[in-house]
């Protein structure tokens, strides 16, 4: 019996791990803005920009990883076109998001279709030109070991690097935010701005400095989509998962491990619907697919709207600074 679950769920639950992985890196990109004060909904077109770029670059020159070096650097030019909008500028912060993702939406598979003629994708990857999964080791050999073999080789082993590297950020930005004096920084101008002036510290570099790391997080998001969990680039393919890492940030708290589960349900949720479509359910029958395809986004709306409770941003997030004279 115990044999028949995990069979059913082993498949269920790396699903999960690889549909969280592009909303673990864009949460944790946005996590980094707003905790410096800086409210990002563009989180969806630098992912999407991203993909774009990785997955052209990448058929251009046959490298992944010159993929992942294009989508990293288009997303942190995406995140200084907004961060010159809003930090020295002092424009609009939901404005300047909503327009970058306005602009790359249509940008991204006008120039797709403009390059490689292909109705606004990218040609398909294979080869050295997107991440392949990776095994772990040992993980063949304790695969037929009852429960932790199924869970080893099942679910941690078999993913490809940027899933690796999504979960590896998490520690890696807790340890940054809470233990180191750059995050102490980044955290007290998101709160109080005034003061880190005060102390001689540059708001608008932190700023900037914050924003960068948006873009490398939301480079890998949007590489990972385009190169590793796909084969290419194809049009609209984010589909709103910069709005859902928004989500679970905030359900999270603007904190890495507690944001990290929400992704994880956001994703489990998605994967569900998967395995759901064209399910005949007891008392139900078959759910139509439009309906299963909502399920992420209606999760999303209840968890919001029902449990999340009173949440406190950074006290300066979305207000633009003005230094004194």
């Amino acid at each position: 019996m115990m044999e028949d679950i995990l069979l059913n769920l082993v498949p269920l639950a790396a699903s999960t791990l690889r549909g969280a992985t592009p909303l673990i890196l864009a949460a944790l990109a946005g996590l980094f803005a707003e905790r410096a004060g800086v409210v990002d909904i563009g989180l969806e077109g630098k992912m999407l920009g991203a993909a774009f770029a990785a997955a052209s670059a990448a058929a251009v020159t046959g490298s992944a990883w010159m993929g992942l070096g294009a989508g990293i650097i288009f997303s942190i030019a995406l995140a200084m076109v907004h961060g010159v909008t809003v930090i020295t500028y002092r424009g609009d912060q939901i404005v300047s998001g909503m327009a970058i993702n306005i602009v790359v939406a249509g940008l991204a598979p006008s120039l797709a279709n403009a390059w490689f003629g292909l109705n606004g994708q990218t040609p398909f990857l294979d080869g050295g030109s997107r991440f392949t999964t990776i095994t772990l080791p040992f993980a063949d050999a304790v695969r037929d070991v009852p429960l932790i073999g199924g869970l080893y080789s099942g679910v941690l082993s078999g993913h490809s690097i940027p899933t690796y590297l999504a979960f590896l950020s998490v520690p890696v930005a807790l340890w940054v935010l809470f233990k180191t004096r750059f995050g102490l920084m980044l955290r007290a101008v998101g709160e109080n701005p005034e003061a880190v002036d005060t102390a001689g510290l540059s708001v608008f570099g932190l700023r900037y400095r914050a924003l960068i790391i948006t873009g490398i997080l939301c480079g890998i998001a949007g590489a990972a989509m385009a190169i590793a969990l796909s084969s290419g680039f194809i049009r609209d393919m984010s589909a709103g998962k910069g709005y859902l890492a928004l989500a679970a940030m905030i359900l999270g708290r603007w904190r890495p491990v507690q944001t990290m589960l929400a992704c994880l349900l956001f994703a489990f949720a998605d994967a569900l619907q998967g395995v759901l479509q064209g399910v005949d359910l007891p008392l139900v029958g078959v759910v139509p697919a439009p309906f299963i395809i909502m399920l992420p986004y209606v999760i999303t709306v209840v968890v919001m709207a029902g449990f999340v409770g009173r949440i406190q941003a950074p006290r300066a997030s979305g207000i633009p600074y003005v230094k004194e004279r």
